[in-house]
């Protein structure tokens, strides 16, 4: 039982330093180590295998009569399971868009609200949202747009200002 508590606890301090020390073990040996602790092999797949081999057996090992060889086997098919669900999870955490920063043209097409009135031969400002965050930007229309309006961005003709249409509904 001793042993089962070992290598979860164990599991539990590796997993605890893979967060901690992320990408340290890798730097310790000049590169000698790249890729290897990618994928299936990586610090935290190991700590969630090791981990759940250790407490899974333990708890086989408490719970029934089977003996160590069958609380062994339990424990690691559950720790199959538990590394193969953190690279699962890893993966899908390190899948992510192109990473590309947003775009003054990702603008156009994008509704907003008018903060100040937008005269017909002058500038108003309008509340726009670019990557998630409201910015103000100056604004020109065909025609003039009450403020509280809502609007539709047309075109982007510099970097602090947008062409604006109202939106009739």
């Amino acid at each position: 039982m001793g042993l089962f508590l070992g290598l979860g606890i164990g599991g539990v301090v590796l997993l605890a330093a893979s967060l901690v020390f992320d990408g340290v073990l890798e730097g310790v040996f000049d590169g000698a180590l790249d890729g290897l602790f990618d994928g299936w092999l990586s610090l935290p797949v190991i700590a969630g295998f090791v981990s759940m081999l250790g407490f899974t057996g333990a708890i086989v090992l408490g719970s029934t009569g089977l003996g160590q060889a069958a609380a062994a086997t339990a424990g690691a098919l559950a720790g199959a399971g538990a590394g193969w669900a953190t690279y699962g999870f890893s993966r899908a955490l390190q899948r992510d868009g192109d990473g590309s920063a947003p775009h003054q043209a990702d603008l156009v097409g994008s509704a907003g609200r008018v903060v100040t009135a937008i005269p017909a031969d002058g500038y108003g400002e309008v509340l726009l949202s670019l990557g998630g965050q409201p910015l103000k930007y100056a604004a020109t229309a065909d025609a003039p747009i009450e403020r509280g309006a809502e609007i539709w961005v047309t075109a982007t003709p510099s970097t602090t200002s947008v062409s604006v249409r109202a939106v009739t509904r």
